[in-house]
């Protein structure tokens, strides 16, 4: 438990370094552009069927006709953009995180070795096609998970623990191995992730708990309607660090974790063998540090 506060602080003190900050602009381009691209071709089409398809439903035409007649009636106007947003939301959460992991982690895991590990040999475990495959297999399980759960959501209690926990379970999954991929080994990172499951699973779920911060925008109703080319690319920056914090965290933690695996593990067998060679004599003939046989 102090390792994973260690971890934490010297995370938060990684997040402020400008590399960090800068290299972090790099995905929060690039979601702005696809974010307003998509929405120049296809708000108004996105728009227009959500609300028909909410006219279908006499329940929820019941709660806006007593919203209107309370003096609410401008939450109409609103609700269908408000919902297109929501639904966008888990696609931008997931968008970041990707594009978190492929362009600032393996930097800020290189940052984390040479300021703190220097010595950490790399034995390259993870490969270029698993690190490519890994967290696109995590991502499908992970959308899996939310569409299935979706139903569950219309409970109040639950819609604030499934998602945080897929997100934190999608979060351990994709940064664990990002940050073990270069310096452990296959063997070696399956040990640690083996024996640390459960913090690694509470940071991502800390983590993901952490990027359900920006959704709170999103509440503030017609407002955020109207200041949507604003709050938009900020909240995409603040998944965009939160995403960069965890894969710092990650890699504080995981490197620090294999350091001290390293350190408990027995040297090599391999070491030894040449030593027992030459005390023991072979069984194909005599040794060579004893004298040849006389007739």
């Amino acid at each position: 438990m102090s390792q994973l506060f260690d971890s934490f602080w010297r995370a938060v003190a990684y997040c402020v370094h400008p590399r960090v900050i800068a290299l972090s602009f790099l995905p929060l381009i690039l979601m702005v552009l696809l974010s307003f691209g998509l929405g120049y071709f296809f708000w108004e089409g996105a728009v227009t069927a959500v609300a028909s398809w909410l006219d279908a439903f006499d329940l929820l035409q019941a709660f806006l006709g007593w919203l209107e007649r309370i003096g609410l009636g401008s939450l109409r106007t609103v609700f269908a953009p408000l919902l297109v947003l929501v639904m966008a939301t888990p696609v931008i959460v997931l968008l970041c995180l990707l594009l978190v992991a492929m362009f600032m982690t393996p930097f800020m895991v290189d940052l984390v070795a040479q300021r703190r590990f220097p010595s950490l040999e790399r034995k390259r475990g993870g490969t270029l096609l698993a690190s490519v495959l890994w967290p696109l297999g995590s991502t499908l399980l992970a959308i899996v998970a939310l569409v299935v759960s979706m139903p569950l959501w219309l409970v109040p209690p639950l819609v604030l623990i499934l998602p945080p926990l897929i997100w934190g379970w999608l979060t351990y999954r994709v940064f664990a191995f990002d940050a073990l991929a270069s310096h452990a080994s296959a063997e070696e990172r399956r040990s640690i992730v083996r024996r640390h499951r459960g913090s690694l699973l509470l940071m991502g779920v800390l983590c993901g708990y952490l990027g359900a911060a920006p959704s709170l925008l999103w509440a503030s109703g017609a407002m955020f309607i109207a200041l949507a080319p604003l709050l938009i690319p900020v909240a995409i920056w603040i998944y965009t660090l939160v995403f960069a914090f965890a894969s710092l965290w990650f890699a504080h933690f995981t490197l620090a974790m294999l350091q001290r695996l390293r350190a408990h593990t027995p040297p090599d067998a391999q070491v030894a063998a040449p030593v027992v060679e030459a005390l023991e004599p072979s069984a194909a003939g005599p040794s060579l540090n004893q004298p040849p046989v006389q007739p």
